[in-house]
């Protein structure tokens, strides 16, 4: 039976788990970094690296409003979403608006770089390294470092990006997005679509992704 309810959800538990947990170890993880709290900043950098790849793994198997392919087909409409935006003819859309796409597809890829390169990474004396840092040269592990590094400035300004975003479609465009990404939930009326797409969590994919994401991370962890 279809739900009828007001309200209806668009972000199921596990996406939310994910995002929360990430918005709280990026700065724990520069934090750790600067003071040179190396075991902990590494031990933090597995469980990001646990975090990505359980959300790359949600994109293709998880809830409608998670998949990549859902989000890639609307991103053709994103030049008439912003003429909306411009008009002032803007209505919540159910998921990620094709701007918000762009900018969380932007996200994970410098999330994806900042943990593939830190795995990887030697400091100069190659006290410190990333478990995966043996199956590589010095050299090598010098030059991931520092895209590392660079790759975090970009990150920081992504964030900072995205934060503005957030703060302009609440002052501006009177749309709250914070509340939705803790409640899951949004009011069916004020949604653009007519049709929803069922968005229930299921079990299987969610276990199966845990389960992979577990075993992989574990398997990284172990080289270190």
């Amino acid at each position: 039976m279809a739900d009828k309810s007001p309200r209806i959800l668009v972000w199921d538990w596990a996406i939310r788990l994910v995002h929360w947990l990430m918005v709280i170890l990026i700065p724990l993880l520069w934090w750790t970094a600067e003071e040179g709290y190396m075991e902990w900043h590494k031990s933090l950098g597995l469980t990001m690296f646990g975090l990505v790849l359980f959300r790359l793994l949600w994109g293709v198997i998880g809830s409608w409003t998670a998949r990549f392919i859902p989000m890639v087909q609307r991103i053709g409409s994103l030049p008439s979403y912003i003429a909306q935006l411009r008009n002032r003819d803007h209505r919540p859309t159910f998921g990620h608006s094709p701007l918000a796409i762009l900018s969380v597809f932007a996200l994970l890829l410098a999330l994806a770089t900042q943990v593939t390169t830190g795995l990887f990474s030697v400091d100069v004396d190659g006290l410190e390294s990333g478990p995966l840092a043996t199956l590589i040269s010095f050299e090598t592990g010098r030059q991931l470092a520092e895209i590392h590094e660079l790759n975090f400035n970009l990150l920081a300004a992504l964030i900072g990006l995205h934060i503005t975003a957030i703060a302009v479609y609440h002052f501006v465009l009177k749309e709250n997005l914070v509340g939705p990404m803790v409640s899951g939930r949004r009011i069916r009326k004020e949604l653009s679509a007519a049709q929803l797409p069922e968005n229930r969590l299921r079990p299987v994919p969610v276990i199966a992704a845990s389960i992979i994401t577990l075993v992989c991370t574990l398997a990284v962890a172990s080289f270190g």
